[in-house]
């Protein structure tokens, strides 16, 4: 059995029958009620009301004298390099404390047969934007390594756990996360979507597949595409698919640029963002969603699924300053009106749901 939550409450489900939903407006508070079945098949429920927080964007953003501040002491190479190395094991500590077996995770994939993925996935003649040849998330080559790729699956398991903190596992903040995000989807493309049914999914800054999966599962029967900028992380989604059972419409990889993708246009009924936009230049996440909107048919939805820039909590000045120095875009991020340049690229019924205490998913349609 797995949990499942849409945008205001949690419900138990089977995973083979996918997710029996009811949405419920509760004004500004959107509240979860979570049932967790114990072993011995009782069962207890609580209570998590997520809300949207007051504060604009958190108080490091922008161009306020402590981000100009934290930016003077990043751009110091050798202060930079300290960061990064506290920022790394502050994460893996983290983790590991959150029962999530970071480090074990990370040898399995780096002493399997992965490497093998990479002939058939990498592009050669893709060119890479600048922003992502810079050093990001604590890797000097950004998230063109193998490392960056092995670590990808043990670092979103906890950011999962972050953002459901009186989950009982990590499996159960997962699955509250990808669920509420995956309600969100259903709902929005039921009512704007004209009748349209989900035939073909463009999974875009893809990473390894986790978001994909849970794609393909939610709607088995369309053809999905994962589409990221790093063979590394592709060659780890494909390696780990092929180890799960057979798919009736397997899933197929792409190596290529979500602000060009080169594919066809009016091709895809959903498009789903998830966790990228933050990693992104300003120009970059314009250039992703006109894409979108062209890749799009009419009554196509995209889905973005990133961080609720309101709720993301105010830090202390040593955490924030660890954050941001791999976190080169934040900034920008923060200053994004996302729904607004989703209205500029053509979108409508633009809408934004809070789905967990520190992501959003917002949603919106190509016209009919």
């Amino acid at each position: 059995m797995a949990l499942y939550a849409n945008a205001h409450k949690l419900y138990l489900a089977s995973p083979a029958s996918g997710h029996d939903a009811r949405t419920r407006s509760n004004g500004k508070r959107a509240r979860i009620l979570a049932t967790r079945a114990a072993a011995s098949s009782s069962s207890s429920a609580v209570e998590v009301a997520y809300e949207k927080g007051q504060l604009e964007r958190p108080k490091w953003a922008g161009e306020t004298p402590l981000s100009r501040l934290v930016g003077a002491v990043i751009s110091f190479k050798p202060v930079y390099s300290l960061l990064k190395l506290g920022a790394r094991q502050v994460l893996i500590s983290t983790a590991e404390k959150n029962g999530v077996p970071w480090r074990e995770m990370t040898r399995q994939i780096l002493e399997s047969d992965v490497y093998k993925e990479l002939e058939s996935i990498q592009n050669p003649s893709l060119v890479y934007p600048d922003y992502y040849l810079s050093p990001f998330h604590a890797y000097d080559e950004g998230n063109l390594s193998w490392m960056a790729a092995a670590e990808a699956e043990p670092a979103t398991t906890s950011m999962s756990i972050r953002a459901v903190p009186d989950a009982k596992s990590a499996d159960e903040a997962t699955q509250v996360v990808r669920g509420n995000w995956l309600e969100a989807i259903e709902k929005h493309h039921r009512q704007h979507s004209g009748g349209s049914m989900v035939r073909d999914i463009l999974d875009i800054g893809c990473s390894v597949g986790i978001s994909t999966g849970y794609l393909a599962n939610t709607f088995p029967s369309a053809k999905v595409t994962g589409l990221d900028l790093s063979p590394y992380f592709l060659s780890v989604a494909q390696f780990n698919e092929r180890k799960r059972s057979q798919r009736t419409v397997p899933i197929q990889w792409i190596h290529a640029n979500g602000e060009d993708t080169g594919l066809p246009s009016k091709s895809f009924d959903l498009a789903s963002i998830s966790l990228m936009f933050h990693e992104c230049p300003t120009r970059a996440t314009t250039d992703v969603i006109k894409e979108s909107f062209r890749l799009l048919r009419p009554g196509g939805t995209i889905a973005i699924m990133d961080q609720a820039v309101r709720n993301y909590l105010n830090l202390s000045p040593v955490l924030f300053t660890l954050l941001k120095s791999t976190e080169p875009h934040l900034d920008e991020y923060y200053l994004t009106d996302l729904e607004g340049t989703l209205r500029e690229a053509g979108f409508v019924n633009v809408t934004e749901v809070l789905t967990d205490s520190r992501h959003r998913t917002v949603t919106a349609s190509v016209p009919h």
